[in-house]
């Protein structure tokens, strides 16, 4: 909504995700302290609903109507679970990069690697070189963008700004 402009502003990453029509899911959300909130405004506001099946229902959705899929997950747990499983249904992502600290040993699904998710299906046979990157994502996630897509940003920019140079000049 346009309340998110206000409340938040260009700093956050909700306002960005508004301001260029970008889904945010949480399938976590009754999880902690934002289930408890939830929990007790149901009994101030009668009707308070969360369809937490909607939420499910557009990332799966979104997942089998894309020709294409990757997946860059941060962290684990439910979050890594609830996209891995949006990809299942349309036979694996294409692209995959795992950001977490967590390790195999255990069998946690935090902890899985890319091949465990090929056995299930959740990353395509034949993805070319899906990636587990053991570190914490929010030292790392910054050096992936700054390397990839802003390096690919500032090029494309570069080279707009040169076709408008060269327009200008004839």
């Amino acid at each position: 909504s346009s309340g998110i402009n206000a409340e938040y502003g260009e700093d956050s990453v909700l306002y960005w995700a508004w301001k260029n029509n970008i889904p945010v899911f949480c399938p976590a959300i009754t999880d902690g302290a934002v289930g408890d909130v939830m929990y007790f405004n149901s009994y101030e506001r009668e009707g308070f609903i969360v369809d937490l099946i909607q939420d499910i229902r557009g990332i799966n959705r979104m997942a089998v109507g894309a020709e294409k899929s990757g997946m860059i997950i941060l962290g684990g747990g439910v979050i890594k679970h609830h996209i891995a499983n949006a990809n299942l249904m349309r036979n694996g992502a294409d692209y995959t990069v795992y950001i977490n600290t967590a390790q195999p040993f255990d069998g946690s699904d935090s902890g899985a690697t890319p091949d465990e998710a090929v056995s299930w299906g959740k990353i395509k046979h034949g993805c070319k070189e899906p990636v587990k990157i053991y570190c914490e994502a929010t030292l790392v996630f910054p050096l992936v963008v700054a390397q990839t897509f802003a390096k690919y940003h500032r090029k494309k920019m570069a080279e707009h700004m040169l076709t408008a140079e060269k327009t200008q000049d004839e």
